[in-house]
């Protein structure tokens, strides 16, 4: 992409001539700056998660993976899909009807979006059907593992299924029938649904909707196995055979509906609205708000309805209709309805269809004989997840609760978890007496009912709660012991990119960073004055806070590396995040390309920045690392002419997370975990031919291969080695 400047210079008729001529031999020489907001130099958002979330359905496609990681990865794009719409494409969604034509940085309008988005993922979708049908399923048949129909089974079988279904099944369902007496009936968020016409013995048609129960207690996929031992005895040949729920309720329907001739039976599931929006100004409580926006979740409007080719017009109509929904909201989808149901596949137990087992290290600090508290005042300690346990951290809370000289604990809590270990060292923290306060965030998105549960279980035991600050959320990981020795008090921290949740640290990447330096302890001890009570200007030595801190600081930071760039000296950035979408950060560093910084991101996910365009970007490349964990952690490194700094913290460098919520980012000042983030994370990942995907500048993706000669480098796989180096050897 080459941009075309024209440069008008107006000179009066008795200016030299001479002046013309120079000018016009050195016009070449003069260097133009282009327009750095200009629309065709941003990537759409929406359009890049998408691009994102193709890569997570390549890893699917990818033969070389275990078989039923594939399915997993399949389950996620499908999970990923949903949460896109109910949150994103509902957002979009909103803004057209409201007739709304403002852009982003783009240029792109919402109607334009929401077509770009369509034929993405019709187009994606078809491949994950496809993959399914033609790649994945053929494969599991080869370890006998099958998915199939009641009409595959015979007579007896199919008795057996039917007395399960009379048993387990029959019990929960309740057809809905519609006619003048009884509406059409609440459509639930991602339920599954069959769509019923039948036909009286008067020969009158009537429609029916019949929720599919999925639940915990009963799941998409039921073991044929298990049924035919329990309800005939005689056993299944093969324990892995599974029928679909919503199969064998589709099979014995005529015990719903007796009297009645069953016509058409269709399938269909609808996704809503689930962005609630909180007047946290007006909430006089703001965790009975968040309960009441939780309950009217459910009744957000549908934004997508999910039909089979096989649905008739005059069916979908129907459905459309009642749903307030036009044949845009429509997809038309091959093969089973709801596939983040897949996950239950990947609890089967068959090993060598998984990824090897990996036991992360357990850093040698928490093993030391003088004690993790004498470990943390002798140095700093990182952490890197999940090659390094967790558990000690878990260990270190729960130390803090039952040690006598620990006079407090605080500490913030993002996504918990269902079963948190954290949150029960908190409460034998609070039973053994100790001061502990916890800021539980209320609207981290879909966490909101887990969450309540447990600032409830805190409070009834006397913990201090707090929910965060009006408009903002508290998105910063932060703990603080504080601990009486030697007649003074010293306050030890921890610090991370990822949540304080045991169950996603052995799944996600991210860095935990323990330290007791003052310097830091001040900044985190005025960071929970701010959160706990009134502190709005609060000022910080060390740590970056948005919203107040951060943007400035990193713009600063940037534009200090164009000034070591034009001067000569090394100016180099790297940038580790989840996503890169802000605006003013990316003409930043548009700016700093132009001026000669040599610029690398590694962006998970979402990247609205233009690599490798002349004159704009040229020195900017982008790739993204799709594996076996979610990367998780964001690192920004400042080459600084050579006097390096970097910051690790729970920050994306997005609007929302610079703007609207509470982030902190820290500084790694201490020289040998300086050399660990960039020997073992930083320089290990830009490295990587082999999960990488570079970014391309039209928005598109190439994946990364190893070129001839060259070794094959796969970063994840490159740490769980040396985590099990570490840990037979012993090693720091």
């Amino acid at each position: 992409m080459h941009e075309s400047h024209v440069i008008v210079i107006m000179l009066k008729p008795h200016e030299n001539r001479l002046l013309v001529s120079f000018l016009m031999e050195n016009l070449s020489a003069i260097e133009v700056q282009p327009d750095f907001n200009h629309p065709s130099l941003y990537i759409n958002r929406e359009l890049s998660w998408l691009e994102f979330n193709r890569r997570v359905l390549e890893e699917a496609m990818d033969p070389t993976l275990p078989l039923l990681e594939r399915v997993k990865f399949l389950a996620i794009f499908s999970n990923n899909l949903d949460e896109f719409y109910m949150i994103r494409v509902a957002g979009l969604r909103q803004q057209v009807l409201a007739g709304i034509s403002e852009t982003p940085a783009d240029g792109m309008t919402p109607l334009e979006q929401m077509i770009a988005i369509r034929n993405i993922v019709v187009e994606t979708q078809t491949i994950e059907r496809q993959c399914w049908k033609n790649e994945i399923m053929p494969a599991l048949a080869q370890y006998n593992i099958q998915i199939i129909t009641p009409d595959d089974l015979t007579r007896d079988q199919r008795a057996a299924v039917r007395d399960y279904f009379r048993q387990e099944i029959f019990p929960v369902l309740t057809p809905l029938a519609v006619d003048p007496g009884r509406p059409f009936p609440h459509i639930s968020n991602l339920s599954l649904n069959l769509a019923v016409v039948l036909r009286d013995e008067q020969g009158n048609s009537r429609f029916a909707r019949l929720k599919i129960p999925i639940s915990s207690n009963l799941r998409r996929f039921i073991s044929v196995a298990e049924v035919t031992t329990h309800y005939d005895n005689q056993p299944y040949p093969n324990q892995y055979t599974y029928l679909f729920l919503d199969d064998i309720v589709q099979a014995n329907l005529d015990l719903l509906f007796p009297g009645m001739t069953i016509e058409q039976v269709h399938p269909f599931r609808v996704i809503r609205d689930a962005d609630v929006e909180i007047a946290e100004d007006e909430a006089p409580d703001l965790l009975e708000t968040i309960e009441r926006g939780i309950r009217q979740r459910r009744f957000g409007e549908v934004i997508l309805l999910m039909v089979t080719p096989t649905m008739p017009q005059s069916m979908r109509r129907v459905l459309m209709e009642h749903l307030d929904l036009g044949p845009a909201d429509v997809y038309e989808v091959e093969g089973p309805l709801g596939m983040a149901d897949f996950f239950q596949l990947t609890d089967i137990d068959m090993p060598d269809l998984k990824y090897p087992n990996f036991v992360p290290a357990y850093h040698p600090a928490f093993e030391s004989e003088l004690g993790v508290f004498e470990e943390i005042r002798r140095r700093d300690i990182l952490l890197h997840h999940p090659y390094d346990s967790f558990t000690p951290f878990v260990d270190l809370i729960k130390q803090a609760a039952h040690d006598p000289d620990v006079m407090a604990i605080k500490l913030t809590l993002y996504r918990v978890g269902s079963n948190s270990p954290i949150v029960q060292a908190l409460l034998e923290a609070r039973e053994a007496g100790k001061q502990v306060a916890v800021l539980v965030e209320l609207k981290a998105r879909f966490d909101e009912e887990n969450n309540i549960v447990w600032a409830r279980r805190l409070e009834a035991e006397g913990v201090h709660v707090v929910y965060g600050l009006v408009g903002l959320k508290t998105h910063a990981k932060v703990a603080l012991i504080i601990r009486r020795e030697q007649n003074r008090l010293r306050r030890y921290v921890h610090m991370s990119t990822g949540n304080y949740n045991a169950s996603t640290a052995r799944i996600y990447t991210d860095l935990g960073w323990l330290t007791s330096r003052e310097d830091i302890a001040d900044d985190v001890t005025e960071l929970f004055n701010r959160l706990t009570g009134y502190a709005p200007k609060a000022t910080y030595h060390k740590l970056l806070v948005a919203p107040e801190h951060l943007r400035p600081r990193m713009i600063a930071m940037i534009e200090r590396e164009i000034a070591h760039a034009e001067a000569g000296r090394p100016a180099h950035i790297v940038f580790k995040v989840n996503s890169l979408t802000d605006p003013s950060i990316i003409r930043k560093l548009y700016e700093a390309s132009f001026a000669g910084v040599k610029i690398d991101i590694i962006a998970r996910g979402i990247c609205c920045l233009r690599p490798n365009l002349p004159q704009v970007s040229e020195n900017i490349h982008v790739r993204s690392i799709v594996g076996r964990f979610l990367e998780h952690s964001r690192i920004y490194w400042f080459t600084n002419g050579g006097q390096t700094e970097v910051y690790v913290g729970s920050a994306d460098m997005m609007n929302r997370n610079l703007s609207r919520r509470v982030e902190t980012v820290f500084p790694i000042e201490d020289r040998e975990l300086k050399g660990v983030v960039w020997d073992e994370i930083l320089q290990i990942q830009l490295a990587d031919n082999t999960r990488a995907r570079v970014l391309q500048s039209d928005g598109t993706w190439v994946r990364l291969h190893p070129a001839e000669g060259e070794s094959a480098l796969d970063s994840q796989q490159w740490a769980m080695e040396r985590s099990r180096l570490r840990a037979a050897w012993g090693e720091g």
